[in-house]
């Protein structure tokens, strides 16, 4: 009778214990320049100390639901998650002649690109539960081409993960200033991807000297890591169970590495 009480006595602390862990999500409002921005920031409440950050980079919808849902999913592992935003505050649709119009906005230039990612950098740094020293950036789409800009510019982050994102070549003027290992997840499917992109990357990429890897999933289209990439009603889109899934822990590998996690 003792030992079945004390088994229900544990178990009862340990059903309060876990129930009083959970992710914490809140907007956080900065400006870049003379815009107005508003990232999302999660993290785990049940953990003390300093973490890892990583800095979320949203597909070319803007800072919708899903760039949000991946920052909580890192929240979960054990990471502070800021994701960021790139248009404005407010500047999301469903509509990919919106979409487009916006992403060209900020890409047109690559010198306020790369500032408008390292604003979003910044606000993760100076967060209090954020370790600065291991900062790394995951983008889709849209944010996977901002993350490798952002290693480019020579920001102070650890690493970079592309999901089906364009193929930025680095360049020369830049390259020596790279801090940042570099992965790139790439759907072989992909359209949006153009002959001979993957070769001509590989080829600027090994002359460039930096520390990087490509990963390709067969089959894999567009926003393959997104589950409602088939409701866009676009050929080129399509979600993948199988590549969204090896994709997330090739990324989970790669962090180990870079921030030294057993």
């Amino acid at each position: 009778m003792k030992r079945q009480f004390l088994i229900v006595f544990l178990m009862v602390i340990f059903l309060g214990t876990t129930a009083e862990a959970k992710v914490v999500g809140k907007s956080v409002a900065y400006e870049q320049g003379s815009v107005q921005l508003e990232g999302y920031l999660a993290y785990d409440d049940a953990l003390t100390g300093k973490r890892p950050g990583v800095l979320v980079v949203h597909e070319w919808w803007g800072l919708n639901e899903y760039a949000r849902g991946r920052a909580d999913q890192l929240a979960g592992l054990g990471y502070v998650a800021f994701a960021v935003d790139m248009y404005g505050k407010g500047k999301v649709t469903k509509h990919p002649e919106q979409a487009g119009a916006w992403a060209k906005e900020v890409n047109s230039n690559i010198q306020a690109w790369q500032q408008r990612a390292l604003a979003g950098l910044e606000v993760l740094r100076k967060q209090p539960l954020a370790d600065p020293e291991r900062i790394a950036a995951i983008g889709y789409c849209f944010g996977g081409a901002t993350v490798q800009q952002l290693a480019y510019s020579g920001g102070d982050i650890k690493g970079v993960v592309s999901f089906h994102g364009g193929f930025v070549l680095p360049p020369a003027e830049q390259g020596r200033q790279v801090k940042a290992k570099i992965l790139i997840c790439h759907g072989a499917a992909d359209p949006m991807a153009k002959p001979g992109d993957v070769e001509r990357y590989m080829a600027a990429m090994e002359k460039s000297g930096l520390d990087w890897q490509l990963i390709v999933y067969g089959g894999a289209k567009h926003s393959f890591t997104n589950p409602d990439a088939d409701k866009v009603g676009m050929e080129a889109l399509a979600y993948s169970k199988s590549a969204d899934q090896r994709s997330w822990a090739d990324m989970q590998v790669f962090f180990k590495e870079i921030f030294g996690l057993p």
